[in-house]
């Protein structure tokens, strides 16, 4: 389900602004809600970023899992998670944020980064080869991803985005 889109029909594409991450009960989670965390410069930001993402499906409710749809649900998640900033990590200069978006029934994962290159999945792809499974992995646990050039020419943003657990 790869896309030359940059943005899924009616999104308004990535969020400008500040890095951190905002903290809310479950409760109080608000359609929509964006939650950032700055791994510019960072150690271990593969480890850090499945922390950031697993704590925000904690706060959503998506942590503890109910049963099994919604823990396969969060652990695609956090294995996309995995793979948008390792593929940063590995062929641009790293990560500089993690985003994720709430809303009632779709996460976006966004990583944007320095690099001037665009991820694709190996094609032809060889399971029994080491290596280039990550946008695969991205492909198939998606609804849909696609890469967004920053305006200032400087970077991109990797954006995933999977359904909410039913």
């Amino acid at each position: 389900m790869s896309t030359t889109r940059p943005y899924p029909p009616g999104d308004l594409g990535p969020e400008s602004g500040g890095a951190g991450a905002s903290a809310a009960p479950a409760a109080a989670i608000p359609a929509g809600q964006i939650r950032r965390l700055r791994l510019a410069g960072t150690r271990g930001a593969v480890a850090r970023g499945r922390d950031f993402a697993r704590q925000a499906l904690h706060d959503w409710g998506w942590l503890p899992a109910a049963g099994a749809d919604q823990r396969a649900a969060a652990e695609d998640v956090l294995l996309v998670v995995s793979e948008l900033v390792t593929n940063a990590c590995l062929h641009a200069e790293g990560p500089e944020e993690l985003r994720l978006r709430c809303t009632g029934k779709v996460l976006r994962l966004e990583v944007s980064d320095l690099g001037t290159g665009s991820p694709a999945p190996r094609s032809p792809h060889r399971p029994g080869r080491p290596g280039g499974h990550g946008m695969f992995i991205v492909q198939r646990l998606c609804l849909d991803w696609g890469v967004v050039r920053n305006p200032d020419g400087a970077g991109k943003t990797v954006w995933a985005e999977l359904a909410a657990p039913s």
